[in-house]
């Protein structure tokens, strides 16, 4: 086993829950050294082509990640692990929001536009690649320019992804949202955490509703707070000072003050340590893929093995 492999144990999780048969009826080649040779390629960011040899040829491994991001595989083995976790009560309902900017190889430029099929205007992969909804974004102007169906735009960091994430207050990603990388933070707070959902082992919907939500100022809106209140859900907000200047000038029509927990802001860190223990991954520091489905599948298999070694 070299380093960064699955372990005994993390495959035992993940066994039963892998395809049994290939496209057409045949049989898969080692689902265990495949998966391995993804997370070389995920944890390291070398080029497919330069895969160990160890690992089989190169395009059946990548072949596997490509098809395994699209059809949701990566997210289903996610989903299981959390459902695990959540039986177990081994996750903190504080939910923190943040997002980070990654900034795109050359190599990541250059997808397919003509003859290829885009996703709905709800989000979602290619309509001949189907995964789960809500991925990502198209339904947005491009504004500053860039592939918006890919996720790709211009920011101020250059050519960028933002990955927009939710993490549990134990420092592991609980919902992954790809938008290019100019767009903002705040109207992405109630797609991420729509993305939210746990499932339970047993009978029972899916655990959708965080015990509180902790963002920074960025998330600071009116909507924001309507749709959190709305849901039920506390949170802990710091509020803008040009928001709270103009409250105090409106008067009585200004509303009520938002209430700040600064004690409990503090957890907000974890999320911070989220971002950072994904960006331990070179594939995700650095996005290569061309396909913003392949690039989301990267991110979500180093989401699954954070889940699993924490």
């Amino acid at each position: 086993m070299g380093r960064g492999d699955l372990t005994n144990a993390e495959w035992d999780r993940l066994e039963s829950f892998l395809p049994r048969g290939g496209a057409r009826g045949g049989r898969w080649s080692d689902h265990r050294r495949v998966i391995n040779g993804v997370l070389y390629r995920v944890r390291t960011g070398v080029q497919w082509r330069d895969l160990p040899e160890r690992f089989g040829p190169w395009e059946t491994v990548y072949k596997r990640h490509r098809r395994w991001s699209a059809d949701g595989t990566w997210q289903m083995l996610l989903s299981t692990v959390q459902a695990a976790e959540d039986a177990a009560g081994r996750i903190d309902w504080d939910v923190s929001v943040d997002s980070t900017a990654v900034r795109a190889h050359q190599h990541a430029a250059g997808a397919r536009k003509n003859g290829a099929r885009r996703g709905s205007s709800k989000g979602g992969p290619p309509a001949d690649q189907p995964g789960r909804s809500g991925a990502w974004e198209t339904d947005r102007p491009a504004g500053g320019g860039g592939q918006i169906g890919e996720c790709l735009g211009r920011s101020r960091g250059g050519f960028t992804t933002k990955i927009h994430l939710a993490a549990d207050g134990r420092c592991r990603p609980l919902a992954l949202l790809l938008t290019p990388g100019h767009y903002g933070d705040g109207p992405q707070l109630q797609p991420v955490l729509e993305q939210v959902s746990v499932p339970r082992t047993g009978v029972g919907r899916p655990r959708t509703r965080p015990d509180h939500v902790l963002a920074d100022k960025a998330y600071t809106s009116r909507e924001n707070r309507c749709y959190l209140r709305r849901r039920g859900i506390s949170h802990t907000i710091p509020e803008r000072l040009d928001q709270r200047r103009h409250r105090h000038h409106r008067g009585s029509r200004g509303g009520r003050p938002t209430g700040f927990d600064r004690e409990h802001y503090k957890k907000r860190n974890t999320v911070e340590r989220a971002i950072n223990r994904l960006k331990g991954f070179r594939a995700v520091a650095t996005r290569y893929e061309k396909r913003a489905y392949t690039y989301l599948g990267t991110v979500t298999l180093a989401a699954l093995i954070i889940w699993l070694r924490t």
